[in-house]
């Protein structure tokens, strides 16, 4: 270490100047570069942008702190002040590698459009659905916003389980395309209403998620969760419908219902005191806790996790020899195994809708979101 710091000054002597010309080239180049990026990056990652090109052409933040009621400012200089005394170098560098990061992403989606996955499904925008080696995999396609759930993708969900449920494939399997398995509900399909229209989307929204439930309650084939990355609310709950749920070393699973002021949903509050006993469900659906995944697994959430290295590999080796059996013979299995809980199952859906029909519409739960985006606007 001694050594080191005498080395690194003088290193630095000679190469400051050379370093500042090509960040400087790097960081104009890298501005041209976003304009012509076609997806939105998202809020989050626009937020870093803009606090890195603060940083790299003004320096350090001064500017006064915005009012607390103020989020849009509020989260930009938040942004901004949180680089601390990063140097316009290193800021210049670090925009530049991010815009080429997002460049990267941008043209690899577009390559894998041009050239469409064996057995690529038409007719779906939020996932990405492939049948092959008699599996249909049901890919949530929303990597940008950690594959929330919006309204679209809810109607999607079910025409891709309905559609998996009648043709030839032996299983099915649901999965997730980036880092996140899913992050639940799209709050802001909560977003946007206006006064006068909130008992509709309340009761609309009930009959959409009772449909979507409905789906993976019938669903005739052996139905397999690959969990890549962090899960959180429905995409959670509705795991106690799947037959076998793998998780990768690096996933979660959380509901944090009460803290949106919102109930369980999924057939959750019926499943998970059956499968990992009253106290541990009371912590995950009244008390917000969060699993890893080894909990996940201890707690009989999950079959089986792996390390994320080798989770995709290990995974679906298995998944083709399960695609291998007879397929007759594994749904009429599962409807043995299915057949005497359907009905409390459905009757269990519908009481959680009606509820949560009531609770959309209470002002606990509308304090609640707007609570939830005033404290992520801080992020």
């Amino acid at each position: 270490r001694p050594t080191q710091a005498v080395c690194v000054p003088a290193i630095h002597l000679h190469m400051t100047a050379a370093t500042m010309q090509v960040s400087q080239k790097d960081f104009q180049k890298a501005q041209e570069q976003l304009k012509l990026l076609k997806k939105d990056p998202g809020n989050e990652t626009k937020l870093k942008l803009y606090g890195l090109f603060k940083q790299a052409t003004e320096g350090p933040c001064n500017a006064p702190k915005p009012g607390m009621l103020d989020f849009v400012k509020k989260a930009k200089w938040d942004a901004w002040k949180s680089l601390g005394n990063l140097s316009q170098d290193d800021a210049r560098q670090k925009y530049a590698d991010l815009v080429s990061s997002l460049v990267s992403a941008e043209s690899a989606s577009q390559r894998e459009e041009a050239s469409p996955e064996e057995g690529r499904h038409d007719g779906y925008e939020t996932l990405i659905v492939t049948t092959k080696n008699n599996i249909t995999k049901i890919m949530f396609n929303r990597p940008d916003r950690k594959n929330a759930i919006n309204h679209q993708m809810y109607r999607e969900i079910i025409k891709a389980l309905e559609e998996a449920g009648k043709n030839d494939s032996t299983i099915a399997v649901i999965t997730g395309n980036g880092d996140y398995y899913s992050s639940g509900n799209d709050l802001n399909n909560f977003t946007n209403v206006q006064p006068g229209e909130m008992e509709k989307m309340a009761k609309d929204g009930a009959v959409l998620l009772k449909e979507f439930v409905g789906r993976f309650i019938d669903f005739p084939k052996p139905l397999i969760a690959v969990v890549n990355g962090p899960a959180i609310g429905i995409c959670v709950t509705v795991l106690g419908l799947c037959d076998l749920v793998y998780a990768s070393d690096r996933a979660s699973f959380h509901s944090p219902f009460s803290q949106l002021g919102q109930s369980p949903e999924g057939c959750s509050s019926y499943l998970f005191p059956k499968i990992m006993g009253l106290a541990k469900a009371n912590e995950m659906l009244l008390f917000n806790k969060k699993l890893t995944a080894a909990e996940a697994c201890a707690q009989g959430l999950v079959t089986e996790v792996f390390p994320d290295s080798s989770f995709q590999k290990e995974v679906w080796a298995r998944l083709e020899a399960y695609a291998s059996l007879p397929k007759n013979s594994l749904a009429v299995s599962k409807q043995l195994l299915r057949s005497l809980e359907k009905e409390k199952l459905h009757a269990v859906n519908s009481r959680e809708c009606e509820v949560l029909t009531e609770r959309w519409l209470s002002d606990e739960c509308v304090n609640a979101i707007v609570s939830f985006f005033q404290k992520k606007s801080k992020l």
